[in-house]
């Protein structure tokens, strides 16, 4: 079986060990490396393949969008998963707009950062509930955006409901239309953007709105 290399990039020691003795329980994950410092996590990338690297949003007197940056100047290809203690609204828009493939909080339970590391490696953004709120304003505000001037109200209402994670029945209720017309919706939104899944819904709209707001990556 292929394990999933990964590297954990956090200045706190506490919860680098602790976290450690977590991933070291899974029998698909390889821990490569465990980092303070994006120096040492770029060292590390340098000399051998990672897949996926953990990352702490804040690292102190560091910044971790200026290690995506660094790490993807230096040709790092791997998924960068932000594991944060918490990020403001705007912050957690523009590390989707870096590129990243989701947001994790510190205070969710740990093993569900086993599953969410298993998602986002299979192709899917993983995004906190808790984060809904930054994407669902980032729908309300897209009439700035040409492209999505494109997209009808309904569309809009239904985009925000697949961002708040609800089904087709949960969104038809909150607007009282059918669920007919919320798949309807769906299917426009597909072909509008060339996606497929509503993953790649999710992460095509993410992309669109950073670079309307000039968040770049």
């Amino acid at each position: 079986m292929t394990k999933i290399r990964l590297l954990l990039l956090d200045d706190h020691a506490l919860f680098r060990a602790g976290l450690s003795r977590l991933l070291g329980t899974e029998s698909d994950f390889q821990l490569v490396a465990q980092c303070a410092t994006s120096a040492e996590a770029l060292d590390v990338l340098a000399q051998q393949p990672v897949d996926l690297v953990l990352l702490d949003y804040d690292l102190g007197e560091e910044h971790g969008f200026e290690f995506i940056r660094k790490a993807r100047e230096t040709g790092h290809t791997g998924r960068v998963f932000i594991v944060t203690a918490g990020m403001s609204d705007a912050d957690s828009v523009r590390a989707l707009g870096h590129g990243v493939c989701g947001i994790f909080l510190k205070t969710s339970p740990p093993a569900q950062l086993s599953e969410a590391i298993r998602k986002v490696m299979a192709g899917e953004t993983w995004i906190d509930q808790r984060c809904i709120r930054a994407l669902v304003q980032a729908v309300d505000r897209s009439k700035e955006n040409e492209r999505n001037r494109q997209l009808t109200d309904r569309e809009r209402d239904v985009l925000k409901g697949v961002f708040e994670g609800l089904t087709n029945k949960e969104i038809a209720a909150a607007l009282g239309i059918s669920e007919g017309s919320v798949k309807s919706a769906l299917q426009q939104l597909f072909l509008k953007t060339g996606v497929r899944t509503r993953s790649q819904l999710v992460r095509v709209a993410l992309e669109e709105y950073a670079g309307a707001w000039g968040l770049g990556r």
